[in-house]
Parts: structure tokens; sequence; C-alpha cells
């Protein structure tokens, strides 16, 4: 049997294989940030599907963080029962699931939130409206913010919590220099600049205990001129690392800019697939706590062979299961063809008119000949 669909564990977290849904805004929340029953089935399908492990889409801790419509919250304890239901069908399929615990800073909604952004830094030129600098004595009321919220993930039957750091919301724009222009000890070198992570992960594991999987996403690269670099991650990583962080997931690329925006078209071939490799192999090469890699991955052969190399021990993918949910399955069952997905970033659009994400393309497909393969 392939590695790929052996058990392993992350911190007690038992999982069934190597494959990991990333975090996907799904668009199909209540307005206030409440599980729905599409939103619930679309989630369990990923589980019935075969996925080792699910993160949930972005979930916002206060409600100044929220990115965008729809969008899923665990901000307030009147959410548990709608969470208790996710994690329950989740289970009931087999799966596990983490929740992903995130605040856009400054690329939050204000037409959503009703207040100005939060800013790390408020510069000129940083965006076209208004942002608030965040002031020092409100940092711990964040930090308070991200630890409220792992306690009631844990509380909903979570399997773990993921704290968001990566693609320029707020704690990537901590640690990125394109963002984070401070002078005081959240700002300048590295370790200031991941002060608040140190200070989350603290509270979230105070929240949570030692036996409870708290995981990161942030990126290895910024990807734009000015933005954070494969040192300062390495750095980032390792400090964390020796926090009693217990898996990073590695990504990169700003909502801005560089390879994430927009995201890798046109992932045709091997070649244009694992697009963050270099910054893996980088990792594994200084940091000893297990790795999932994102970016770009559409070929079982790519995925097996970066977790043979070493490389990850961990493969996440998003885009392919919007199309896809029963992808993994379809892959036990020794159907090996690469993920239908074309990488269109078609599936975004109904997201942000407020329908829900969901695969565009497969859609027409079926709308035109009823009997195509979806």
């Amino acid at each position: 049997m392939s590695k790929l669909f052996q058990p392993s564990a992350i911190n007690g977290m038992t999982l069934a294989n190597r494959f990991v849904r990333s975090a996907t805004w799904e668009g199909l929340a209540a307005a206030d940030g409440g599980a729905t029953p599409e939103l619930v089935a679309v989630l369990a399908a990923l589980a019935a599907g075969g996925v080792g492990l699910i993160v949930t889409g972005h979930a916002y801790v206060r409600p100044d963080g929220q990115a965008g419509p729809r969008q899923l919250g665990l901000h307030a304890d009147r959410l548990l029962p709608g969470l208790q239901a996710i994690t329950a069908a989740v289970h009931g399929a087999g799966g596990r699931i983490v929740a992903q615990l995130a605040h856009a800073g400054t690329f939050a909604a204000e037409n959503l939130t009703g207040t100005p952004p939060l800013a790390v830094s408020a510069f000129e030129g940083l965006a076209g409206t208004p942002r608030r600098e965040i002031a020092r004595e409100e940092i711990p009321g964040l930090v308070a913010a991200y630890t409220a919220a792992a306690r009631r993930a844990k509380a909903a039957g979570f399997d773990g919590v993921q704290i968001h750091s990566a693609h320029g919301y707020l704690l990537s724009q901590f640690l990125s220099p394109a963002f984070n222009r401070r002078t005081d000890e959240y700002g300048g070198p590295i370790y200031n600049r991941c002060r608040i992570h140190r200070q989350i992960l603290a509270g979230v594991r105070e929240a949570v205990g030692e036996a409870y999987p708290v995981l990161i996403k942030m990126n290895g690269r910024d990807h734009v001129p000015g933005g954070l670099e494969l040192e300062d991650a390495l750095e980032t990583g390792s400090v964390l690392a020796d926090a009693g962080l217990d898996a990073i997931e590695l990504s990169g690329g700003l909502l801005t800019g560089g390879k994430l925006s927009p995201s890798r078209t046109r992932i045709s071939s091997e070649e244009k697939e694992a697009y963050f490799q270099e910054e893996a192999r980088a990792f594994r090469e200084e940091i000893d706590i297990p790795l999932i890699l994102v970016g770009g991955i559409r070929s079982f052969e790519v995925a097996e062979r970066l977790v043979k190399k070493g490389l990850a021990d961990y493969i996440a993918m998003s885009r392919p299961f919007i199309r896809e949910p029963g992808l993994i399955a379809r892959w036990k069952a020794g159907d090996r063809r690469r993920a239908v997905c074309r990488s269109d970033n078609l599936c975004f659009r109904p997201g942000l008119a407020g329908d829900g994400v969901y695969c565009v393309t497969a859609a027409a497909e079926k709308a035109s000949s009823p009997g195509a393969p979806t």
C-alpha cells in the first residue's frame, strides 16, 4: 500500500491517510457566521470522499476580522450548536476536522463588519480606503480572541485548530515587512514580528491543553518585493516548533500579488505542480515537526513522490476538492488519473456573489451534456 494511504497521527489525532483538504472558503455559512445544513453537507462529503484531514474555511475569531460574505465564524458561543453539527457529520463519515482560526486584518470587508479594517501598520499606499493601525494596547485583546475561538472549537468537537498566518491575513501581515513597519516590540527583527504568534500559541495551548493538536498555516515566502523571505519564515517556524506547535502547513504568496494572486492557473503538467516544494525542502532540513505541503498538487504521482522524498509528511489540496470531493476515494480505488480540476478559479465567483463556492466549469458541462462526467 502506498504510504499516502497509511495511517499516521499528529499529537494523538489519528488520520487515515496523508491527504488534507486545505482551508477553503465555502461561502455557505449564515450571515452571522453560523453553520448551515449546506455547509455541513459539503464538509461531510469531503470526509465520505476519503480526505484524511479537513481544515475548515477560514473562520473569523472576531466580527471585525470577517473577510467575505457567508464566512464561517468562531467568535461567539451562540455559534456552538452549528459548529457541533459540523463535527458530528464529519466524524459520522469517518473523517477528522480542525478549525482554522483567522482574522483578515487589512483585508477585512468593511461593508460586512461596519468598521474600518485593522492594519498592523497604516501607511500611505497600503489601501485605497482608510485603515486603522492596531494600537499596542489592543494586541492582548486580539490574542484573547484567538484563544477564545480555540476554546470554542474544542468544545464543539473539532479534532484540533489551525492558526491562519498565510496569504496576507492579519498574522501574515505581522510577519511581512511589506505590511509591518511598527517600531514597538511587534516590529523590526523577525523575532519581534512573530511575537504575537508566540503569544497566541501560548494562549491557545493554555486553553486547549497539551494533548490537543495546534497547527499553523504560514507562508514560506510572500513572493512580493519587500515581503517575508524564506530565512525569516524558517526562524518563525523554528521558534513556534520549539514553543510546542504540532504541525506546519506551508503555503506562499499574498492576496495582493505573488504566486497566490491570481492563484496559479492552467496547472496542466506535473512540472507545474507543487510550486512551494523549494521552501518545503528548507523547512524539512531545519524543523522537526510534521509538514503539510499545499500548492498546485494535482497528480497522485507527484503527491507520492513528495512524501517518499521526505519533502512533506502530508499533501494538502484546495480547488481539486471543490470539483471532486471524492478524489481521494477514487485514487485509493486505483483510478490514479490526475484531479479533474482545471485551476480556472471560476469557482470563487459565485461565492463572492453570495451563492456559495462551487465548480462553475462542472456545472456548465453538466448543463450542456447531462451525461458528462463531473
